[in-house]
């Protein structure tokens, strides 16, 4: 059965929205619920299976190809599944067969009113908390772990590769993976990997996905002596990154916005010497079941939820800095740390706090 978190955010949904049952194919909705996964195609929209709550049984509806191996494992042993011929109907008209209206679902269908992810989703219950910690972990381990065995000779895309891998053996998908040498770094914020030498340094970015939910990190790899001008770059974004969480913080306390926490990066960059650089490139913004719920703007008029995990991006030429933070009510925590690397303390520009993220890494 789902974790009862969960189930109470949607016996919420089904009471506010006057709905008889609720419906989840999408994979990483799938996920959020079941724990499970229903993905074996990427292409399309739906996964292979969709799970229902109708406020008392969760049941899976799927085929008879994937019913043993999803009992097996990937499903608990009270949630009821429902099979059928594989050739005699897709899972979008076999939920529309079997759920009980007025109900909801995930993918579109005109028998169903359409899922609002967002308030099904957020804040974080509970059990995504925890989830949250344990992948963050593991994502970050990962990559430090290729970044630490990386040699200048490396290719971006043997080091992509060996990311890949690592990630997929902690049962982790990889839906993004950019490495950049010290030569593309410099000229692109999004460096997809190429079949070059990464030279002197590598950026490493992942967002790595499991149980529906996503994390994201940054590590960089240095293989010589590290210049003072890289070294002030990267101390000056990571001060950024304090701003942007403590306003996050903040501003999630006060019920305001992300353009509220944007405005707060913006004067961080200028107070530091970098008055224009967030026109560059994306800072960053929420995690959740989406690599990016929303990113942050200046005009931005998302709700800042809390508890909820952030990962905000700054960069520079050259530099970048990123982990997965868990921002609640009560305080703010970098679930991405490993504690087997170097780490630095940065100040907030215009907030009394300090965070403690990963320094840059050698080999």
């Amino acid at each position: 059965m789902p974790h009862q978190s969960k189930l109470d955010r949607v016996d919420a949904y089904l009471r506010t929205h006057d709905l008889e049952s609720i419906w989840l194919a999408t994979p990483h909705l799938f996920s959020w619920l079941t724990g499970g996964s229903n993905l074996v195609e990427r292409a399309g929209e739906t996964g292979v299976a969709a799970v229902g709550y109708d406020g008392v049984d969760t049941t899976v509806l799927t085929t008879n190809i994937e019913a043993q191996r999803l009992l097996d494992e990937e499903l608990d042993d009270d949630v009821t599944l429902e099979s059928g011929p594989w050739h005699d109907t897709d899972i979008e008209s076999a939920v529309a067969d079997r759920a009980t209206r007025p109900a909801a679902a995930d993918f579109s269908r005109p028998e169903f009113d359409a899922v609002d992810r967002v308030e099904l989703t957020q804040p974080l219950t509970e059990i995504d908390i925890d989830r949250y910690r344990e992948l963050s972990r593991d994502v970050a381990a990962a990559v430090e772990s290729v970044a630490r065995s990386a040699s200048p000779s490396d290719t971006e895309r043997s080091l992509a590769g060996s990311l890949h891998g690592t990630l997929h053996s902690r049962g982790i998908e990889s839906t993004v993976v950019l490495v950049g040498g010290a030569d593309r770094v410099e000229r692109y914020r999004h460096f997809t990997p190429q079949p070059v030498a990464v030279g002197s340094y590598a950026i490493l970015t992942v967002v790595g996905v499991r149980d529906g939910l996503n994390a994201a990190v940054t590590r960089t790899v240095w293989f010589e002596d590290i210049p003072a001008a890289f070294e002030r770059r990267y101390d000056d974004l990571c001060r950024v990154a304090a701003t942007a969480y403590a306003a996050t913080r903040a501003v999630g306390r006060s019920g305001g916005t992300s353009g509220d926490v944007f405005a707060s990066i913006k004067r961080a960059y200028e107070a530091l010497g970098y008055a224009d650089e967030w026109q560059n490139h994306h800072q960053g913004g929420a995690l959740g079941t989406l690599g990016r719920e929303w990113i942050g703007t200046p005009r931005g008029s998302d709700p800042v939820s809390l508890p909820m995990a952030y990962a905000w991006n700054p960069t520079a030429v050259g530099v970048k800095t990123e982990d997965t933070v868990l921002v609640t009510e009560d305080g703010i925590e970098v679930v991405s740390e490993t504690g087997t690397v170097p780490t630095r303390t940065a100040e907030a520009v215009g907030f009394d706090f300090e965070i403690t993220v990963s320094d840059v890494l050698l080999p």
